[in-house]
């Protein structure tokens, strides 16, 4: 199962990537975490010890330059637009408690974003992983599909919006979902976050639209806080169940994800 989380800033789509992730470590499955967001927390999330000391890929200059040819940061440069990756899952990601996790980086240079050295890397890398590997794959994303490609649509088993109970966070998740129709992304799916009563899942629901809302994750005292996601309790541990059960492919089964 490959899934894509994305959503406004602060709805707590972070927070649902690593309660997603945790869920699958405690089932025993082998988890792949991507922070793809250029505002990196997932490695915070997830409980690493001093996430602040993580080498994103976008700042491994002399990688960068090894496999594609050209300096980071530069522009009008010649640079291998192909990269070799198969091998940098393995080489670069860092694990803790049973999960691997790679941080990607932002490209903060003039143009961040386009055909540079630092992002054509990353969105190879992207590619290797949703297509090749065979881990279960989560990617903590900006409001967006910036990462994602053609080549990978149809390996994305689902692209996850994560929304709470207000306007803003649901005309992000009709932009997400626009998004993701025009590179063919063929199933896209809500998560409610921060529900503090029925009111706020009645709004969620009515206002998001053709997309699916497959769970509700109540707010909680012991969520506020990305480093606490450990710390749950029982109403959000049936909700990730249950979105757990809603997420996985038709024509996958849990044995042969393991």
């Amino acid at each position: 199962m490959k899934i894509a989380i994305s959503g406004k800033g602060g709805v707590g789509k972070t927070t649902i990537a690593a309660l997603l992730a945790q869920s699958w470590v405690a089932a025993g499955f082998k988890v792949l975490a991507i922070d793809a967001d250029p505002v990196s927390s997932l490695a915070s999330a997830l409980g690493f010890p001093n996430p602040d000391k993580i080498v994103p890929l976008s700042r491994m200059n002399e990688l960068v330059e090894e496999r594609t040819g050209a300096k980071p940061g530069s522009f009008g440069q010649m640079f291998n637009l192909n990269p070799h990756v198969d091998d940098l899952p393995d080489k670069i990601a860092v694990e803790h408690n049973g999960i691997k996790l790679i941080v990607m980086g932002g490209v903060k240079t003039g143009g961040g974003g386009c055909a540079c050295p630092e992002s054509t890397l990353i969105k190879a890398l992207v590619r290797h992983i949703i297509l090749d590997r065979n881990e279960r794959i989560i990617m903590d994303m900006e409001a967006g599909v910036e990462h994602l490609g053609r080549s990978t649509t149809d390996a994305v088993d689902c692209l996850t919006t994560v929304v709470e109970p207000g306007m803003r966070s649901i005309q992000a998740a009709r932009r997400i979902k626009d998004l993701a129709n025009q590179i063919g992304i063929k199933r896209v799916c809500a998560i409610g976050n921060k529900v503090a009563s029925p009111q706020d899942a009645t709004f969620i629901t009515e206002n998001i639209d053709n997309i699916k809302v497959i769970g509700i994750i109540p707010y909680s005292n012991s969520l506020k806080e990305t480093s606490n996601t450990q710390e749950k309790d029982e109403r959000v541990n049936k909700e990730i169940d249950k979105i757990n059960l809603a997420l996985i492919p038709d024509h996958q089964s849990a044995k042969t994800q393991r």
